[in-house]
């Protein structure tokens, strides 16, 4: 006997246990069946689960239950990251709290020993939290970035790509974290609005007594490093200095004023201050304009003049010079600022300064400013690997889903900068390059090989280095589509699962991770004629989980939703349906806890439904075939089912979560709950035993159907109510081993007909009373004026039904409409329900007027906000959206008391 209420922390390690004893998320357990295969994005071994997971991981399991479902030899390839510096954090992080010693007080063998140890006893934690989400991976084949495996595989490719000539070492700009002291990628660099200032300068022209050129920074500490002023080629004001040089300010160092389109004559003064070694952009005007590249910083951020070859090439030794490197050298960018502000200004160079807010890019993870740091790294020649993977999806190899992202990825392949994969950390996969005393550099799978590589060099053994470096981590996630399966090794999972299926993931890694896939992938995988072949054949991009009124959730705001205290609230399930049901391609999610509750709701609806069933004795009959139903009301459902089988399969394989699971919500809860259940009672309590056997069983088909439907979505909920209704025959296996469904030949087109006018009718009449006010108790008559035949029979033969869910104390038929009627026309007939003595016709009009007028004056003041420029300017864009869908709510509402008004003004 089913439980009253349905408790989902009750059933839910129960049943997530059993399917693991089981087996059943284990590859190869359909061999016959064609392959499917997903890998996880591997979230990080310091991760938790968040939000995003939640949603990136509902949608992969979604999927692997669909397609086991439908008889494919799924593997979903989980796997964790090693997260570079996140983990290197963390384990410093705790070394400082229990006062030991810093990992350069004990080498790096000794610290990497006490990450391991780390992750062994406390890294992982997100596998135990994607299990309570219901994620059926394959957990056997586990795999992590730093394993055996996948280090042999990291090894191969790095070596054989810088014997490709593709790896290489080069002194170029990276984002340097200066806390941290590394590099870091740009998906580590965060954005952070600050209020700053900008300051105008003015540099003196060469010869020129008394003329300037003014430029305007925001940060006046990198002047120091300056090798340029640029200038628009088609700027008149400029033109005669082309070729000339400024006098660098409290440095001497003669620098030249070149023609760059970089340089926007609308822009300030016209004039920019190039600096190559210290911005981006800088860089490329001075490899165009063949500008010095002089870095007047350390790792730390620290200014760095004196013995700083660069920085005093070409500068005569002067007084003020002495000056400079004495006052600067040697301090913190920020103190250098100040001073160098006011020797500007004391020196009356200073023009002007204005505030200025702007972003400053910042460390995610080291929380300071990055600073663009001119250094040696080893990069990967992107570019030449990127045009593979441009024409793959071009050709259409790999689609992506919503289909707009390829402009993404096109955008940023077609542009794309070498790729820089060295960091300065101690966890990760070490650089396989050794160097000799000269400097020469040998790359090789270990250190045996590299010693006889320089021997053939030197002609005799000699004692080599290895870097330092490890690589960044996309790097061994760049080959994880092959590299979990086995690879470098030609093992069976390899041939049978690669390439993958379908990649589900976030548009903000398309760059990151993605592209980078692609490219290794290509490279280094063949199809059986030797062409090269994709990771993947579909990408799909999942939208971003924001609050409910649209701001991305954050800590800073306080409005992060945690996927886990959802689970314990309300249940795996409701919250797995919520963001599927919300998963509209191309839009952002608005996550509310109270859509989450709604959801458990809809479970709790189902279980109140079985209940039903099991009470009335419907249980599963053996060989029953919904096609041999003669009740017209069990003809409709198995019509409704089929028809829902369909658009729920068709909205998984297009990647339509959201239609797949509206689907599933409209049959199941209006569908099967709120009319076939309700529709059903006649019968089952009726006196025609056949009518009644059939029945029970068409419901406990129903009821089937709808399980094996929903289980991708809700696979809690509807593993116990399969275990628990399957009577006294045993089931052939559990749910999640079970078929999806395949029938045809249910669709009953006249009992769809006859079904849907009784539902209108009765719908259409619970309108009305709820319009025109009518107490919820109370018995109305309904006339049916001039009805056909085919009409007329409908009414009389669900006469008891449609009186007892619409609240009728008779229904009749009649050739004119009664006086004082609310009118409805359904077909052929006018429904009329004389409501005189029932409502009082003057108050009502009375409450319904002011109702509209109030409804008017919320539209005015919502109206008064949208046309305000002002308003529109500055107010948030998720405050507008949600003040243009409240507009929307009362333009209904308003035509709804219109509607009800007119009916009272037609009854008299």
């Amino acid at each position: 006997m089913l439980d009253k209420h349905f408790t989902p922390a009750d059933i839910e390690t129960r049943l997530y246990e059993a399917w693991e004893a089981s087996g059943v998320f284990r590859a190869n357990q359909t061999p016959e069946g064609d392959p499917f295969c997903i890998v996880i994005p591997p979230p990080n071994v310091t991760g938790s689960l968040h939000m995003g997971h939640a949603l990136n991981n509902t949608v992969q399991d979604i999927l692997c239950r669909f397609e086991r479902m439908r008889g494919r030899d799924v593997l979903w390839q989980p796997g964790l990251d090693h997260a570079g510096i996140a983990t290197q954090m963390v384990v410093e992080r705790q070394m400082m709290e229990r006062q030991e010693p810093g990992r350069r007080d004990i080498g790096r063998d000794a610290f990497l020993d006490k990450v391991w140890t780390w992750k062994a006893e406390s890294g992982g934690t997100i596998i135990g939290q994607l299990r309570r989400l219901g994620a059926s991976c394959d957990w056997s084949r586990e795999r992590f970035t730093m394993d055996e495996g996948l280090s042999k595989a990291v090894l191969k490719v790095f070596v054989q790509l810088y014997r490709e000539g593709l790896i290489y070492k080069d002194k170029r700009l990276v984002n340097w974290d200066p806390k941290l002291l590394t590099a870091i990628s740009d998906l580590e660099v965060q954005q952070v609005e600050m209020n700053g200032n900008l300051w105008h300068f003015k540099y003196p022209i060469e010869g020129e007594t008394d003329r300037f050129i003014t430029v305007a920074t925001t940060r006046p500490e990198t002047m120091l490093g300056d090798s340029g002023v640029a200038v628009h080629p088609d700027d008149e004001r400029y033109r005669d200095l082309i070729g000339k040089n400024v006098v660098l300010p409290l440095v001497g160092r003669l620098i030249p004023i070149v023609a760059d389109e970089y340089a926007d004559p609308e822009a300030g003064s016209g004039a920019v201050k190039i600096t190559p070694a210290h911005d981006f952009n800088d860089f490329e005007v001075g490899k165009r304009n063949d500008l010095a590249k002089i870095n007047v910083m350390d790792v730390a951020a620290t200014i760095v003049l004196d013995g700083n070859e660069d920085f005093l090439a070409g500068v005569p030794e002067t007084d003020e010079l002495k000056a400079t490197i004495a006052a600067l050298h040697g301090r913190d960018r920020f103190d250098v600022r100040k001073q160098v502000v006011d020797m500007f200004e004391a020196r009356g160079l200073l023009e002007k300064v204005e505030p200025h807010t702007h972003m400053v890019p910042h460390g995610d993870r080291g929380g300071v400013p990055i600073e663009p740091f001119l250094t040696d790294q080893w990069y990967v020649d992107a570019e030449t690997l990127a045009k593979p993977a441009i024409a793959a999806v071009e050709q259409g190899d790999t689609v992506f889903v919503p289909k707009q992202w390829d402009k993404t990825y096109f955008e940023w392949m077609r542009n794309i900068q070498p790729w820089c994969i060295s960091r300065q950390l101690w966890w990760g996969h070490q650089i396989p390059a050794w160097y000799g005393e000269d400097g020469t550099v040998f790359v090789a799978e270990n250190e045996a090989l590299a010693e006889e590589q320089a021997e053939s060099h030197y002609g005799h053994r000699v004692k080599l280095d290895r870097d330092e470096d490890v690589l960044d981590t996309w790097f061994s996630s760049a080959l994880w589509p092959f590299s979990t399966l086995g690879w470098p090794d030609n093992t069976h999972e390899l041939q049978r699962y690669y390439p993958t299926s379908t990649l589900v993931t976030g548009f903000d890694i398309i760059f990151f991770w993605v592209a980078r896939m692609m490219m290794m992938g290509l490279h280094f995988m063949e199809k059986p004629d030797g062409s090269p072949q994709v990771p993947f054949d579909t990408v799909y991009i999942h939208a971003l989980v924001r609050d409910e009124k649209g701001q991305k959730m954050s800590k800073s705001k306080g409005n992060v939703i945690d996927p886990l205290e959802l689970i314990d609230e309300y249940g795996a399930d409701a919250l797995r349906f919520t963001l599927a049901a919300m998963a509209a391609q191309g839009r952002d999610i608005k996550l509310s806890t109270q859509r989450v509750e709604g959801y458990r709701n809809f479970g709790t609806k189902l279980w109140n439904a079985a209940r039903f069933a099991e009470m009335n004795e419907c249980v599963r009959v053996d060989g029953f075939d919904p096609a041999q139903c003669k009740v017209t009301l069990n003809r409709w459902i198995a019509g409704e089912a089929a028809q829902t089988r369909d658009a729920v399969t068709a909205g998984i394989a297009e990647h339509r979560y959201n239609e797949a699971a509206g689907a599933l919500y409209s049959f199941i809860w209006h569908t099967f709950c709120d009319w076939y259940v309700e529709l059903s009672k006649s019968v089952l309590n009726g006196e025609d035993e056949a009518a009644k056997a059939e029945t029970r069983a068409a419901t406990a088909w129903a009821l089937d159907q709808i399980l094996l439907l929903l289980h991708p979505f809700m696979p809690f909920i509807t593993e116990e109510l399969w275990q628990q209704t399957a009577g006294e025959t045993a089931r052939d296996s559990m749910l999640v081993q079970a078929s999806w469904p395949d029938y045809e030949g249910l669709q009953a087109p006249d009992a769809s007909d006859e079904i849907d006018w009784v539902v209108r009718l009765i719908t259409e009449i619970r309108s009305v009373r709820s319009e025109m006010n009518v107490p919820a108790g109370a018995k109305v008559p309904c006339v049916l004026a001039h009805p056909g035949d085919l009409s007329k029979t409908r009414a009389t033969a669900w006469m008891a039904e449609i009186s007892r869910l619409a609240r009728l104390d008779s229904l009749t038929f009649a050739d004119d409409v009664p006086e004082s009627s609310a009118q409805i026309v359904l077909d052929e007939a006018v429904v009329a329900l004389p409501l005189a003595g029932v409502i009082d016709f003057s108050a009502e009009k009375s409450r319904l007027e002011k109702e509209l007028e109030k409804t008017a004056k919320d539209i005015a003041s919502i109206d008064g906000r949208l046309n305000n420029a002002g308003f529109v300017a500055k107010a948030p864009p998720e405050v507008i959206e949600e003040t243009k869908g409240r507009r929307e709510e009362l333009d209904v509402k308003a035509g709804q008391v219109k509607e009800a008004i007119a009916r009272l003004a037609a009854m008299g």
